[in-house]
């Protein structure tokens, strides 16, 4: 089996492909055949050395696959050879098959190529883990940095489908549009706009979906509304930052943070759940997966220099 290996961490022309045995399902695990995998920015940062995987997990990255089931193993009750499928993994999509817990296994969204669909699952368990721990609510306001990319065109179109009213920041006239095109009631360039002063302009945010970190802190709190709540699930510029405890107690705000890979088993299959219980089930009507691009499993170097590059729209994805 081909797994695009990381031997060690820099440029994307670290990667090389390198042959290993062909997993085994475990009693509670489907083996699947890779039909697709998304790129993930956590992919880069693994590549970079800022995100090593969990120790029971491949050193290879790849956070979701898109395939069909191939084996299952004794105690598996969900699954059967042959099922379309997609999966949340802790790494190791990077490869023609992995083996994964029947807990973290979707089926195939109806109405969507098997191909694209790899690119959901990561972004949708993300975004609604998230709003889900916001307690985002219609008829509510989500601020969503970052728009264009993979967690924003997943978070516009599910606040969207949920009632909110969205607002999201994108770099650059076309990346803008293209957040109005998901749904995004008003988009905001933050290369030529003042996201603050544009977002109070329509009335400040209840929630933000925040990708860039430590940069956007104070600027972030000064779009809230009372009660309002930031969640912070990345870093993109910076980790550390300052936060005038005044405006905190005086508008009543809550700060939150996570993670996905990291979480205990109980909590993403939880996750999991409630994605296929109620995002799912609005695929594609409400919710489609957008891909800027398909690369063969081979030209995983091309595809790492595109992410590093910038503007990809929604997701990239390898294909064994």
């Amino acid at each position: 089996m081909k797994v695009a290996s990381l031997p060690q961490f820099g440029a994307p022309e670290v990667f090389a492909l390198v042959n290993m045995p062909v997993p085994v399902a475990g009693a509670h695990e489907v083996v699947i055949n890779v039909t697709a995998a998304g790129i993930n920015r956590a992919d880069v940062l693994q590549r970079q050395g800022h995100y090593p995987p969990p120790a029971d997990a491949p050193d290879w990255p790849g956070l979701e696959v898109s395939g069909h089931v191939a084996s299952v193993g004794a105690e598996v009750t969900r699954w059967s050879p042959g099922d379309p499928v997609c999966a949340l993994l802790a790494g190791g999509g990077y490869a023609e098959a992995v083996a994964v817990d029947q807990d973290l296994v979707l089926p195939a969204p109806h109405g969507v190529d098997l191909v694209d669909a790899s690119g959901l699952v990561e972004s949708a368990c993300t975004v609604w883990s998230n709003l889900e721990a916001a307690s985002a609510r219609s008829g509510e306001t989500l601020l969503v940095h970052g728009g264009a990319g993979g967690i924003g065109t997943m978070a516009i179109q599910w606040a969207r489908a949920i009632g909110m009213r969205v607002i999201a920041t994108a770099g650059g006239p076309e990346r803008s549009q293209s957040c109005l095109d998901m749904g995004a009631h008003y988009a905001i360039d933050y290369r030529s706009q003042d996201f603050v002063a544009e977002v109070n302009a329509v009335g400040g945010a209840d929630v933000i979906l925040d990708v860039v970190g430590a940069a956007y802190l104070e600027r972030n709190l000064a779009t809230l509304r009372p009660d309002g709540r930031l969640v912070i699930i990345g870093m993109q510029k910076g980790s550390v930052g300052e936060i005038n405890l005044g405006t905190m107690l005086a508008k009543r705000l809550s700060l939150i943070s996570t993670s996905l890979r990291s979480r205990p088993h109980a909590q993403k299959a939880a996750i999991v759940r409630g994605v296929a219980r109620e995002l799912w089930p609005r695929i594609p009507a409400e919710v489609r997966p957008v891909t800027h691009a398909r690369f063969a499993l081979e030209d995983v170097v091309d595809a790492h220099r595109a992410m590093d590059e910038g503007g990809v729209l929604g997701k990239l994805l390898l294909l064994p």
